[in-house]
């Protein structure tokens, strides 16, 4: 089956969904938009058809509430969209990182695109990380993405990355998710996204204070079974979610001593070991088409969405 990832790049281990071109560390932006396939721009053009009927060329007309946009290499199509849409370049995402990464001792880790150049990311370390009980890292990075589909705004968030099992996990504090998002109404401000954002020692801090409280709190076996019910079959009754049952038992499995550094101190019997065995399982073990689909999930869609419910639920045990 196709590929949704147009092309990426990385450095260092080989990321969590083993996509990508391998780059040598500490190198030019200009070489990362190369080898991540995003050194080309998005063009647009008026939207036009053909009045006329089947058989018979008619009048060429023009809509001029909306526009199509393209690729600049290929001529391919992105999307249509309103007059009113505000364009984020491919550059505009890898130049958000210039300053970090040259002055502020962020390193880029990977980049890259999905469905054709309809999606754009590029994830950077920011040099923090935090460590539990038995030497378990998470490490702290800035991603940034944006779509020309419509189906996501410009948005710059804090993620984590387990190094052990190299899950991912959206940083949240106090109920609310460390991102910024920038509708494609409004112009891109870079600058502004990340005054907004307060790239932070505290934030960080913060968050992996609370992952600290949860590899403290241990879970019993029914605790850990009421909390993949509750997050995987809320409303049981409902003939849609009766499919979970498969990823339940993963879950729980995966909780039980199959999961990646489930057998840490951090991890073995407690909520944050429950919460990785969600992420492994939305990451690794979750149904899809192919890796590119659950990168995508993962990052942006269904996947990301049951993560964060996921940390609801656990620092709801230890609030």
């Amino acid at each position: 089956m196709a590929h949704q990832v147009e092309q990426m790049a990385y450095v260092g281990r080989t990321p969590w969904h083993g996509l990508g071109n391998k780059l040598p560390e500490q190198q030019p932006l200009e070489v990362w938009m190369q080898q991540a396939g995003l050194d080309w721009t998005i063009h647009e053009t008026p939207v036009r058809f053909i009045n006329g009927n089947k058989g018979h060329l008619g009048e060429i007309l023009s809509f001029d509430d909306h526009k199509v946009l393209y690729r600049s290499d290929t001529h391919a199509p992105l999307s249509v969209v309103s007059q009113r849409y505000q364009v984020v370049q491919p550059r505009e995402i890898m130049e958000f990182y210039r300053d970090l990464t040259e002055k502020s001792g962020f390193e880029l880790e990977t980049a890259g695109s999905l469905k054709g150049g309809r999606k754009i990311w590029a994830l950077a370390r920011t040099g923090q990380s935090g460590v539990l009980k038995g030497s378990d890292r998470t490490d702290a990075y800035v991603l940034l993405a944006t779509a020309c589909d419509g189906t996501l705004a410009t948005t710059a968030q804090f993620t984590s990355v387990r190094v052990v099992c190299n899950n991912t996990l959206a940083v949240a504090l106090n109920g609310q998710s460390q991102c910024v998002k920038v509708s494609h109404r409004s112009v891109f401000d870079a600058e502004a996204v990340k005054k907004q954002m307060g790239i932070s020692v505290s934030a960080w801090d913060d968050f992996m204070y609370s992952l600290k409280a949860l590899s403290e709190r241990k879970v019993k076996q029914s605790e850990a079974e009421k909390f993949i019910r509750l997050l995987f079959q809320p409303r049981p009754e409902q003939v849609a979610q009766k499919s979970n049952e498969r990823a339940m038992v993963k879950v729980l499995s995966l909780f039980g001593g199959e999961g990646r550094g489930s057998h840490l101190p951090s991890s073995r019997s407690t909520a944050y070991g429950l919460l990785n065995a969600v992420t492994e399982f939305v990451d690794h073990e979750r149904r899809a088409r192919n890796t590119d689909y659950r990168l995508d999930s993962a990052w942006f869609g269904q996947g990301a969405t049951i993560k964060r419910a996921a940390l609801d639920q656990a620092l709801a045990l230890v609030a």
